[in-house]
């Protein structure tokens, strides 16, 4: 069943989104946001641009496309945060609008060898401190 554009986060732009996530910057075929809550430094999403369900809905050429844009970010994130490794999530039961979260991991960080927590609310940072990421972040895109 495909979900409605009009109920979607990404879609509406609303606070709702913003309240949770900062955009960086579009990408050729999405949008990248840093998620406010940092537990995991660096965290990011990656939502396509038009209301998809599933990648399976893309045609090779938009699947290609929208992974080159996830693969752009993460080599970013690479660069700017150094992570051990970043864990891709694309859950959807809730929200129906493909995206991908991409958190990075450290060896001695929270849930490190496990999977990352949606959101624990436990890190924030201040206005100046997302924007020193978010201008990094941008260089290396």
């Amino acid at each position: 069943m495909r979900s409605n554009p009009e109920e979607c986060l990404y879609c509406q732009n609303n606070e709702t989104l913003h309240n949770l996530m900062i955009e960086i910057a579009p990408l050729s075929v999405s949008r990248v946001f840093l998620f406010k809550e940092q537990t995991y430094h660096g965290r990011c999403l990656v939502a396509y641009n038009g209301h998809v369900d599933d990648l399976c809905e893309l045609s090779d050429e938009e699947r290609n496309a929208f992974m080159a844009d996830v693969a752009r970010v993460t080599r970013a994130m690479h660069k700017v945060f150094h992570p051990e490794k970043i864990n891709y999530g694309a859950y959807s039961d809730k929200l129906s609008h493909l995206h991908f979260h991409l958190t990075p991991k450290y060896v001695d960080g929270p849930d490190y060898g496990g999977v990352f927590q949606m959101n624990p609310g436990k890190v924030y940072l201040t206005d100046a401190e997302y924007q020193k990421m978010i201008d990094e972040l941008k260089a290396a895109l």
